[in-house]
């Protein structure tokens, strides 16, 4: 992300700006690859694939914030491989993280990862340290830590259907479990920053939390979110492309200022349930709009979600409603982007 661009972010997450619409995209492993022509195994595996699929989508798309910008991950694995899960790799497959507590009892035997030194993490944070001085030769700085949240971990630990059984008939389970979590998180998003100090941002993904009620989120989601967002720097982001109405009049005391959220609730609805104190990411149909629909179908997707917002376009970035999905191709993306220019005359973002 260059230097302008933060700014654009900052300025928006602050509310400080009420001028032309910005466009940002999360960009990661089910779309990057493909779009750029090459295996997602290979785009993992060589930090040289990894840069230029990058470096494709930003020139590709300059008026676009490519969020977060070079994303160092491995799919789903990323964070469960430190609990010794293990992955499971295709050559043009996501990747699949296993279970690796078959019942409450192994809770007790889980250890507390070190992101220095356990599963994928050093490689997530060795790979931008060797591209670091070819980011910035681009006029690119890493700036946000990212990590799933604890309630996506746990699922990947457990199995989704178990973690959200064990949530509901062995609560003091389920916080131990989460404490052990978050406590690992707090050490990695510390670890992220300690080794890039160019990071002013925390981007947390956790689509569980769209799947239990606003009194199981007060109880197993709030205060552990709390604790991750605990961070002082400047943009605060989740990502939660579930449901979203249960959590959404919490997350401006956790402290959360930008939001990507999915399509079961529009850009009015959010504002309202936030109370209009969190900059909101969003939220064309990512899949049934930018990847299968055709040119038309962006353009006019896009001006009736603009037309939604009424005369107050401040606190809104337009993306769509999670990360970018596998199968979107360039025409789409163009077409998104032609269109929220023309609605507000956006700047361009380089």
């Amino acid at each position: 992300m260059t230097d302008q661009q933060w700014q654009t972010l900052v300025s928006a997450v602050t509310g400080g700006t009420r001028g032309p619409l910005s466009t940002a995209f999360i960009i990661d492993s089910p779309w990057l690859p493909n779009w750029a022509g090459v295996s997602i195994l290979d785009y993992y595996a060589d930090e040289g694939v990894f840069f230029d699929a990058n470096m494709r989508a930003i020139r590709t798309f300059p008026e676009a914030i490519m969020l977060p910008g070079f994303w160092s991950e491995y799919g789903m694995c990323t964070e469960p491989s430190a609990f010794g899960s293990v992955s499971m790799w295709g050559e043009n497959e996501f990747p699949f993280a296993k279970k690796i507590i078959r019942n409450v009892a192994d809770l007790d035997t889980l250890e507390r990862p070190n992101p220095r030194t356990d599963g994928l993490l050093p490689f997530v944070i060795k790979r931008l340290a060797r591209l670091q001085p070819r980011i910035e030769a681009e006029g690119h700085r890493i700036r946000i830590a990212v990590a799933r949240g604890p309630l996506n971990i746990a699922s990947f630990l457990m199995g989704t259907t178990e973690f959200l059984l064990t949530l509901r008939t062995e609560p003091e389970a389920t916080h131990r479990l989460l404490s052990k979590v978050t406590d690992f998180l707090v050490d990695w998003i510390a670890w992220q920053r300690e080794c890039f100090p160019s990071i002013d941002g925390l981007l947390v993904l956790d689509d569980i939390v769209g799947f239990i009620s606003r009194r199981d989120f007060e109880a197993f989601g709030l205060p552990y979110m709390t604790r991750v967002f605990d961070t002082d720097v400047t943009v605060k982001f989740f990502h939660n492309d579930a449901p979203c109405k249960a959590c959404a009049p919490f997350l401006p005391g956790i402290g959360i200022n930008l939001l990507n959220f999915g399509v079961q609730h529009t850009l009015a609805e959010m504002r309202t349930w936030t109370d209009n104190r969190i900059t909101l990411l969003g939220n064309l149909p990512p899949r049934d709009v930018l990847a299968q629909g055709t040119r038309d179908d962006v353009v006019r997707g896009v001006k009736e979600m603009l037309a939604g917002l009424g005369d107050d376009t401040s606190r809104v970035i337009v993306s769509c409603g999670g990360g970018m999905p596998p199968g979107v191709p360039t025409d789409n993306i163009r077409a998104f982007i032609d269109t929220v220019t023309a609605f507000t005359g956006a700047p361009v973002a380089v």
